[in-house]
């Protein structure tokens, strides 16, 4: 077997396909049995209309093209398939028996790959297919690894963002490259709604039951509201002891951050409520979540010391919601009141509980708060 074939021993599926393109019989079929001859598997088209279909159909490794034919030109073809990002790769000689300078040149602007002169001889066309063949399984090789790196690199990215954001935020980022990292950014004032969820009885779960049950309550507690946070695309910033601090609006624009927020409340509430049913039969404790939102503008990044430093979100409406989630009952969901005007088309109004103008630790105003039952009614 002779060295064009024997390349890692070609078997008829991954055997070396040229296509070989002449409006002359005879000259395809010259070429074909030269190269036949060498162990490679050849296809044969009478026009460049016929080859196009051929090489979309099923692309082959090499293209052995005349440049003389009837309707699209060699010159015609070339273009076009160098052209397309599907077949730009696949190499391609020209086979003319034009010998002048601009002939050439316009092949080269068409993107051939190399040229043959008619009449063809079998030395020259061997050792033409011989490098290019070379070239292009390193082009291929190349382009594996680059895949490869790049499948690596964004599966390194999403195991590292949807740690803080939903899957879809973590595709975003993966497929935006390094240069797509919102968390690399300088600290900016941005408008944004936050949410606080907190877990109401901890305290007695924490004094009545064994620490490994605790720990695997509170992964359980912890996984339904993430989950919930990431079906409508927020952010978690923060996770310390059993409160779970969520944004939206940041680090992407969301037009509708009030209406996700609002409806994460009830997807936790709606999500813990068979949780906190399994655990009163288990352990006799009457758990609850407790939830928090409000929006405004706050400053958004990366705070901490040279040790140790989080991404997170800082001002006004993220201590109100942390107020208001300390009031808010197992199961209830406080909204501050410009928020609330923003969902309320959502809520309805039997379910809403106005408590008035409230004033807050660490506020010197009061701030109007409504309340909402979050049962399955109250799902939007």
């Amino acid at each position: 077997m002779n060295d064009l074939a024997a390349r890692g021993g070609a078997t008829a599926q991954d055997a070396y396909r040229v296509l070989v393109v002449d409006d002359d019989p005879d000259m395809a079929g010259y070429l074909a049995h030269l190269l036949q001859r060498e162990g490679l598997t050849v296809e044969m088209a009478s026009d460049g209309e016929s080859a196009l279909v051929r090489v979309m159909t099923a692309p082959p490794d090499l293209l052995l093209l005349d440049v003389m034919m009837p309707g699209l030109s060699g010159f015609d073809v070339c273009r076009q398939l160098k052209g397309d990002e599907s077949t730009a790769l696949i190499p391609i000689v020209l086979v003319t028996a034009l010998e002048d300078s601009e002939s050439r040149v316009r092949g080269i602007e068409a993107g051939a790959d190399d040229f043959l002169s008619k009449p063809v001889k079998r030395e020259e066309l061997v050792a033409r297919v011989k490098t290019l063949r070379r070239l292009h399984e390193t082009r291929k090789e190349l382009e594996s690894r680059r895949l490869a790196a790049e499948v690596q690199r964004k599966e390194a990215v999403r195991r590292a963002f949807s740690r803080y954001i939903s899957p879809r935020l973590a595709d975003r980022i993966a497929d935006a490259g390094e240069s797509g990292d919102p968390f690399q950014g300088r600290a900016q004032r941005t408008s944004l709604v936050a949410l606080f969820a907190d877990l109401r009885g901890f305290t007695r779960l924490t004094e009545k039951t064994e620490v490994g049950a605790v720990v695997a309550m509170l992964n359980d507690y912890f996984t339904v509201l993430t989950e919930a946070a990431y079906q409508h695309d927020g952010t978690i910033f923060n996770m310390a002891g059993d409160s779970l601090l969520v944004g939206f609006n940041v680090p992407f624009p969301q037009a509708d951050a009030a209406e996700r927020a609002w409806r994460t409340a009830l997807e936790m509430v709606a999500r813990f409520d068979p949780l906190a049913a399994e655990w009163k039969a288990r352990h006799g404790l009457e758990l609850g979540v407790g939830i928090g939102v409000c929006g405004g503008e706050a400053i958004i990044g990366n705070v901490g010391s040279s040790h140790y430093a989080s991404y997170t979100i800082i001002g006004d409406p993220v201590n109100t919601a942390a107020r208001l989630m300390q009031l808010a009952a197992g199961g209830e969901v406080l909204l501050c009141g410009p928020l609330y005007e923003r969902v309320r088309h959502l809520i309805p109004a039997e379910q809403v509980k106005e408590r008035g103008d409230v004033t807050l630790r660490g506020k010197s105003e009061p701030i109007p708060v409504f309340a909402v039952r979050a049962g399955a009614g109250a799902r939007a």
